[in-house]
């Protein structure tokens, strides 16, 4: 992603578009000799000096496009006269940025994928390992660790469709002129309308996009870049609830990030083990979500065909949105492939709450056996009570299966309380939805090519480290 968004990459590829341009002027008949296009195709590349020359030249010029069509020149003389014929500077800079946009969301897509195949890995082992959940942060009925990593799993599979929409919907800018009307096109075929709508799709061709936008300005219209920083923001926001909730169990001792042998967590506390990698991923899914304001707010103010205070601030925020979400995602990936997961811890939380949670269940089995339904409600209430008392006033153990005991009025179902109080009984479809899950979603929504060759990918990379 770094490379993507480098200089050298940047000036290679406006070079790759005056090429295509030049390439399908010569196609449509105007006199560009075979040897400009050579010297073109053997020049995409910079080298050390010609980022040199281009910096004095820009620095002269106070123009970074004229800048580097000189810079060009000089590598290609005998193209000099032809390159960027008819173009304005938006014909390079603004075809460059849709590329990046388009090549940025691949390699996130990519990336997602596998992540999203390291966390249904763990969803399936512990599809049925019950846990507490959690409403309000207070405890609530049980699931499994496997069930809570699908809720996970399911944002990320929206994520990646939003991703796919959004790199799906990328055109071109194509060849439009200074103001979007190809007036100087026109001007170049001698009125030739047919010739510039075919210079465009030419154009568009051989820069790898199937469409150009109808019709644009002298920029593709910034609402393009809103709807894929869009898609990040999204992803930013699953990112960090994601994060959120491992930071929390983290605190309950239920399941950990990844922590190194040698992995200091406190300058002062030695004991500490910070969740550090969801903190860092919280942080930077911050960043990626405001991001999206940006990108809303200059598409806002774009005055008619187009005005320049878009320019420095694109050039910070897209790069920035696409590094931000490809690092959240690396990060998550190396949490998701270390996660630790404490079953006793979890078993010993889940015995201090279920006995208040199973009551119901309790009322229900004494009934079977002959009780009443309101005199074993009240029972229940008032141990139910007298447990709480223990719990939160003198910071005991829950005694509420003590108290069951201690009364004859259960007897008859005493010898059924282990079962009534198995966890597994409390889980309801947890495992079955694990397992539907992952066969009906997750499977059909990482079956296409691109994705299972990344996720192979990166199995590879895995087994060689």
């Amino acid at each position: 992603m770094a490379n993507l968004f480098s200089p050298a990459k940047r000036f290679s590829t406006w070079r790759q578009l005056w090429l295509n341009l030049a390439i399908a002027e010569k196609q449509l008949g105007l006199p560009i000799s075979d040897e400009a296009i050579e010297q073109m195709k053997a020049n995409l590349n910079l080298t050390p000096e010609q980022f040199e020359i281009a910096a004095k030249e820009e620095k002269k010029r106070r123009h970074d496009v004229m800048a580097h069509v000189h810079t060009f020149g000089q590598v290609a003389p005998a193209a000099a006269g032809i390159i960027h014929l008819g173009a304005t500077s938006c014909y390079v800079t603004d075809n460059a940025d849709l590329i990046f946009l388009r090549e940025g969301l691949g390699y996130l897509i990519r990336s997602l994928a596998v992540l999203i195949s390291r966390l249904s890995a763990f969803a399936a082992e512990y599809r049925d390992l019950p846990t507490l959940g959690f409403t309000h942060f207070q405890p609530a009925q049980l699931t499994t660790v496997g069930k809570r990593a699908t809720l996970w799993i399911q944002e990320l599979l929206w994520d990646l469709r939003n991703l796919k929409r959004a790199r799906e919907d990328i055109g071109f800018r194509g060849v439009k002129g200074t103001t979007g009307t190809q007036a100087s096109f026109l001007a170049l075929f001698d009125g030739d309308h047919a010739k510039v709508e075919e210079l465009d799709a030419l154009v568009t061709k051989l820069s790898g996009f199937e469409y150009a936008y109808p019709v644009t300005s002298q920029t593709y219209s910034r609402k393009i870049d809103a709807d894929v920083l869009g898609a990040l923001a999204s992803l930013g926001a699953t990112a960090h609830k994601i994060a959120t909730d491992i930071r929390l169990l983290a605190n309950l001792k239920e399941i950990e990030e990844p922590f190194e042998s040698t992995q200091i967590g406190s300058s002062a506390m030695a004991y500490k083990r910070n969740p550090m990698r969801s903190e860092r991923v919280c942080s930077l899914s911050r960043h990626l979500m405001v991001l999206h304001q940006n990108a809303l707010m200059t598409s806002g103010v774009q005055w008619f065909e187009r005005t320049l205070d878009d320019s420095a601030n694109r050039r910070i925020s897209l790069p920035e949105a696409f590094l931000t979400a490809d690092i959240v995602l690396s990060t998550l990936q190396n949490i998701s492939e270390g996660l630790v997961v404490y079953p006793k811890v979890i078993a010993r939380r889940i015995s201090q709450e279920l006995p208040f949670m199973a009551t119901e269940n309790i009322i229900m089995a004494i009934v079977k056996k002959g009780g009443d339904r309101q005199e074993a409600h009240e029972r229940i209430r008032v141990l139910s009570h007298e447990a709480g008392y223990q719990v939160k006033q003198l910071g005991l153990e829950n005694d509420l299966l003590d108290r069951i005991h201690a009364d004859s009025y259960f007897d008859p179902i005493k010898d059924d309380l282990d079962s009534l109080l198995e966890p597994s009984s409390f889980i309801g479809r947890a495992p079955e939805q694990v397992e539907s899950f992952l066969k009906n979603w997750v499977g059909p929504a990482l079956a296409d090519d691109e994705l299972k060759e990344a996720i192979a990918k990166s199995q590879k990379v895995e087994l060689s480290v």
